[in-house]
């Protein structure tokens, strides 16, 4: 058995829907021996679903299959056996049997990132339908998340070329202006500046805030939100808590003109208007990443895939973009905290802070 130390960082990984692109994906991603060179990765699954993939796509990829979580071994593809069943994997088609699966890997998931027994988690895609239960009402990952954590959680979608994180994500369209408050977005604004240092490492980042309406709402001839809700925000920000957003712009004019390029992060109302620019100028190399939790989780930036399941012809480009990206936050992350652990302990421990009193006096 091998101690945690011995091992790279423990990348979780549950399996997704297993009859979408999930498992072709995870396979073809650590078909590159190169993958355990900083990371040690762990499939919530069975290895008996994983074997059906691999012998379906004649895919050349090794995984050990273990029953504990402290059995992992380095440099190989571990997985986790939840399960013994024979299950009838349909390729390309939607079954609530699949969905409890998908359900009960992510759960498992999310225990042990919550417990310590990895360091990160990627979920593969999932069907939102057909995962919903009586224990399972969630949207989608993020919700649920947010709820095991006790916290609120961000959608961030980042890649190398654009950064968009949302104030709505999975409502319908005509719910969300009910859902545009000036809290709610200091919020979610304050959320994505904190990920942008802690996460990024970016000290003082600029982030631009989209507008509700077309137009900016065109002085409220469109829609007054942008004038009363959104643009306050945004001045309160600059003026009482020293962020740097601005805003609102009009969303089409904004990238368009290639405006988000002068910026860290892009703050979008609704989940289309931030994803559609976002996937046109990243697909394939985008990543969700949820932000504002104790823990890193990531995901693809695609869904399950249907329609090519099975092909053999599923591109692993964003998968293997989440574990690296997982990583790399874990690590950014891990760094910040121990810097400013660092400073706060210099500044108060056993030293004297500007005011000449020790944090013990202080404490007397």
């Amino acid at each position: 058995m091998m101690h945690k130390k011995d091992l790279k960082i423990r990348v979780g990984i549950s399996i997704g829907d297993l009859n979408g692109i999930g498992p072709e994906i995870i396979l073809k991603t650590f078909s590159d021996n190169r993958m355990f060179e900083f990371c040690t990765p762990v499939v919530f699954g069975s290895t008996k679903a994983l074997s059906y993939y691999r012998k379906a796509l004649n895919l050349n990829v090794q995984f050990y299959g273990i029953g504990h979580l402290n059995n992992m071994a380095p440099r190989r593809l571990n997985v986790l056996n939840m399960w013994r069943d024979v299950i009838n994997i349909q390729m390309g088609k939607p079954d609530p049997v699949t969905g409890r699966y998908a359900v009960e890997s992510f759960v498992r998931a999310v225990e042990a990132l919550k417990n310590d027994e990895i360091d990160v988690l990627v979920t593969a895609p999932i069907n939102k339908h057909t995962v919903q239960s009586e224990d399972f009402d969630f949207p989608g990952h993020t919700d649920y998340l947010a709820q095991a954590f006790g916290q609120p959680a961000l959608m961030f979608m980042i890649s190398d070329e654009l950064k968009v994180s949302l104030v709505t994500d999975h409502l319908p369209l005509r719910h969300v202006s009910t859902q545009i408050t000036a809290e709610r977005i200091k919020d979610k604004i304050r959320m994505t500046h904190r990920s942008l240092q802690l996460d990024f490492g970016i000290e003082k980042p600029k982030i631009a805030v989209l507008a509700l309406n077309p137009h900016a709402g065109d002085h409220g001839l469109i829609g007054k939100e942008d004038m009363e809700i959104i643009a306050p925000a945004v001045k309160s920000l600059n003026e009482e808590e020293d962020i740097w957003a601005f805003g609102p712009y009009a969303a089409d004019g904004f990238f368009g003109s290639g405006q988000y390029r002068n910026f860290d992060a892009v703050v979008a109302m609704y989940h289309d208007q931030g994803l559609i620019p976002f996937k046109l100028l990243s697909f394939g190399q985008g990543v969700n990443f949820t932000a504002g939790l104790p823990k890193i989780r990531t995901s693809p930036d695609h869904g399950t895939a249907y329609e090519i399941t099975g092909q053999g012809i599923a591109d692993e480009s964003s998968f293997r973009q989440a574990v690296y990206r997982a990583v790399d936050l874990f690590r950014t992350r891990k760094e910040n905290l121990e810097l400013l652990e660092n400073t706060l302990d210099k500044t108060f421990t056993g030293n004297t802070s500007q005011t000449g009193q020790t944090r013990e006096e202080k404490q007397e």
